[in-house]
């Protein structure tokens, strides 16, 4: 039986094969294997098969980490949550488990002095050993409007401009915390061979950080741990950054925007228009962003997006003056934003939507809306019906930038994303990742309980939630699990989880989870997984997802209700607060009835009616805009909800944020890992497959196939290499080679089915190229595949010199669909 972190690690990337015929993913450093979805007929390759799968390569041997950190007002509460999480997040890439291949003991940790695991056990994965981690903020100033301007007095991380910060805390201007080479960013290097000029295994002056935590020691020449310093870089982010969140294009700004802008400038007709180029921002990438690399992007909010179009007239929408409010809409928008004729006041209409009598306002101008309507802490949801114009970024935007090898400028030239090309030829690293090597993650404001695991009884179980194979793993739903029906207790039938937290956001549907629908007002229903009823302000009685809706003051320029809440830590008196507080008051004469505050008197929650000014529990907000995101990134998207199950067990496995970082290492598991396949391929008489793989690379001219375990393409293979040639990633990445690894045969395939060593030799010799392995049909050793989850023990297999050379992409065909 497997320990089910193993058969999590082991499950394949169902629904993440787009173009193939049969798709195989390879990954690890160990034993390179793959995996296949669907059963292949005998037959040898033939060019009647010109559909090609990418194969993600097999030698991933370094990460680079992007934390994306809202520092708006009150993130301080979740930001110290990250710093508690930040050792399961080293340790998990770093120092990974052993696990038992039996599967009848429990993970432990390798030997601390040798890093070797116990007999009987192996690593979920190699150690990775070559990691950048920086942070950036959700803050890029107001987008053309006054707004959010860094002030002396306030906060100068308004507009931290997309820039990777390391500083100590409140209104420090500069990066002045220790990073590598101060780049502003953390370079894990336990082999202290970063520096080009060092020499590797001993410490240099520009090689990283060796220590993961604790006492800093003569591993490397810096005085800092790797932990140590990244949670002070997660501390210094801090919340006093601008309102106007933006999350997404604060991540597009630093890795993928071709031209960042220096400064914005208005017009004498109201226009922002970007200017010059921050080459700041452009320097940091090329230093931190390497193009062969794993890049996760971790990103930690807990209000939606609201990357607000720098362009145009968008910026109004950020004017935050008293005396400024927004145009009405035209009445079409309140039924259907998507009307052609669902448009602002303030714009020209179309002749055959007629005139909108309430788009004229008393002084004979576009008719504006009341500050009732308009306060102006709420200007970032359900733009389109409120004010007849969508001010942001398209979701679609960020999907191309993470998927993508080319991507529009600011004048719409296609030009190579960044993500996707050598920002720095001067190194020896040229290869191209592959766009399977990019993943985001967003640990957002969902309720826990939607997106956790169900257990038998269909209730959300972070401990023992079970996956798709029925067995009790807990944690959170992957992509694969997110879009399939989830277990309901209102009866209702819902195609998948996304329906419930998302709902169509390109036909303005809301999620049918009520606690997810953005609104001021007070809403109804109930939870569809828990059944927990949404309770109304006058009310008695609360849930456990959101205590209970309330009045939102109108001194406070505007708020929404919540999608969860949980229990703060600590508790702080908002009348004795500098910073962000939820229990203080503008106007200290209108009701405080806050589920975030603690109730009066006896203290019950259920209890309608004001409350102190003491602040007991924190809050987040519908993240839909982060959400639809993570669903349109499929298999490369991870979720996890900012609002933890509880804070009081550190060793729990439902503590804080350890099941999200736990879904983003098992979801990362399954590149730096091996994988097993889920069903078995028909062989020849030989036991050779119907599979033919390519192996495509930049080589800056020196193509050479005739080497060992490839040739070149055949000619009745040609269709297959022109298909890989063809692709979008093979033009950005300037693959120049493209050679066939060979699969084995005869005494060679034999060794490669049953010899445990990757690197087995016949008669002295090496054994290079590829086989497959199905012990359930009787092909290979059951102890090479003994890692496999049961029902998936076959892989195949790549050894010697047949492994994926370095910065190579594979592809496979196979014939006989």
């Amino acid at each position: 039986m497997m320990t089910r972190t193993e058969r999590e690690r082991r499950r394949p990337w169902r629904g993440a094969a787009r173009l193939a015929i049969a798709s195989l993913l390879i990954a690890g450093t160990g034993s390179a294997v793959g995996c296949l979805d669907r059963p292949i007929a005998p037959n040898d390759p033939r060019t009647t098969s010109t559909i090609v799968e990418r194969l993600t390569q097999s030698a991933v041997d370094k990460i680079d980490l992007l934390l994306a950190i809202d520092n708006s007002g009150s993130m301080a509460d979740k930001q110290d949550i990250l710093v508690r999480a930040i050792p399961d997040l080293v340790q998990g890439l770093v120092d990974p488990r052993c696990i038992h291949l039996a599967g009848t003991q429990a993970p432990r940790r390798a030997d601390p002095n040798t890093g070797q695991c116990d007999e009987g056990f192996q690593r979920e994965f190699e150690p990775v050993r070559d990691i950048h981690i920086g942070i950036i903020s959700s803050s890029l100033g107001g987008h053309g409007a006054t707004s959010c301007a860094p002030v002396e007095t306030t906060s100068l991380s308004n507009n931290d401009m997309g820039r990777l910060i390391a500083r100590s805390g409140h209104n420090v201007g500069t990066n002045d915390l220790e990073t590598y080479l101060d780049r502003g960013f953390l370079a894990w290097d336990p082999e202290q061979k970063l520096d080009p000029n060092g020499t590797p295994g001993v410490a240099d002056p520009g090689d990283g950080e060796a220590d993961i935590d604790g006492s800093d020691t003569n591993a490397d020449l810096n005085s800092t741990s790797l932990v140590e310093q990244l949670a002070n870089m997660v501390k210094g982010t801090v919340q006093s950054g601008c309102g106007f969140e933006a999350q997404l294009e604060s991540v597009y700004r630093f890795l993928v925007d071709p031209e960042p802008y220096l400064t914005i400038e208005v017009d004498e007709k109201g226009n922002a228009i970007p200017k010059d180029v921050d080459t700041t921002v452009l320097e940091q990438r090329k230093q931190f962003l390497r193009p062969s690399s794993l890049l996760a992007i971790i990103m930690l909010t807990d209000e939606n997006d609201c990357s607000i179009r720098e362009e145009g007239r968008n910026h109004y929408v950020a004017n935050t003056s008293r005396s400024f409010r927004m145009w009405k809409p035209r009445q079409e928008c309140a039924t259907d934003p998507n009307d052609k004729c669902c448009l602002s006041c303030n714009q020209k209409h179309p002749d055959e939507c007629g005139v909108d009598p309430t788009c004229t306002g008393p002084d004979g101008n576009p008719a504006r809306l009341s500050e009732e309507e308009d306060p102006v802490n709420s200007r970032c949801w359900d733009q389109k019906r409120r004010f007849g114009f969508d001010f942001l970024y398209p979701i679609e935007r960020y999907k191309k930038a993470f998927t993508e090898a080319t991507i529009e400028t600011r004048g719409g030239d296609l030009v190579q994303n960044p993500i996707f090309m050598d920002l720095d030829e001067t190194d020896d690293d040229s290869s191209i990742r592959d766009p399977a090597l990019v993943f985001f993650a967003g640990i957002v404001g969902v309720p826990w309980q939607d997106i956790a695991r169900q257990n038998a009884a269909g209730e959300p179980d972070l401990l023992n939630g079970l996956n798709a194979d029925g067995e009790p793993v807990g944690g959170f739903k992957n992509a694969d699990e997110l879009s399939v029906p989830p277990t309901v207790m209102d009866g209702g039938s819902y195609a998948n989880t996304w329906e419930l937290i998302l709902g169509d956001p390109a036909n303005h549907v809301p999620p049918k989870d009520p606690f997810m629908v953005e609104s001021s007002e007070p809403r109804s229903g109930a939870n569809p997984i828990t059944g927990d009823r949404i309770v109304q302000p006058s009310e008695t009685g609360s849930n456990e997802i959101n205590g209970r809706e309330y009045t939102i003051p109108q001194s406070n320029a505007g708020d929404l209700q919540y999608a969860c809440i949980f229990d703060l830590p600590e508790e702080q008196d908002c009348d004795t607060q500098s910073q962000s507080c939820d229990c203080r008051l503008a106007d200290p004469g209108e009701l405080n009835d806050n589920p975030l505050c603690r109730p009066e008197g006896n203290g019950d929650p259920a209890q309608p009616g004001d409350r102190t000014s003491i602040q007991y529990k924190a809050k987040a907000y519908p993240g839909l805009r982060e959400l639809q995101l993570i669903r349109d990134l499929g298999a490369q998207g991870i979720v996890g909800s900012v609002c933890p199950k509880q804070l009081d067990n550190a060793n729990a496995p439902d503590f804080g944020y350890r099941p999200a970082i736990g879904a983003i290492i098992d979801r990362l598991k399954t590149v730096l890992g091996g994988q097993c396949l889920p069903r078995t391929l028909t062989l020849d008489n030989q036991k050779k497959a119907p599979c033919l793989i390519l192996e495509a690379r930049n080589t800056g001219g020196n193509c050479n196939c005739d080497q060992a375990a490839r040739t070149p393409v055949l000619p009745e293979h040609s269709q297959a290499e022109k298909a890989v040639r063809n692709l979008d990633i093979a033009k950005a990445s300037g693959w120049d080679c493209v050679c066939e690894i060979q699969q084995l045969e005869q005494e060679q395939a034999d060794v490669c089915r049953t010899d445990l060593n990757d690197n087995a030799l016949l008669n002295g010799q090496p054994v290079d190229g590829w086989c497959y392995i199905d012990p359930s049909i009787k092909v290979g050793n059951p102890d090479i595949v003994a890692g496999c989850p049961p029902t998936e023990q076959r892989i195949i297999r790549f050894m010697g010199e047949g492994k994926a050379q370095q910065g190579a992409t594979l592809y496979i065909s196979c014939s006989g669909e």
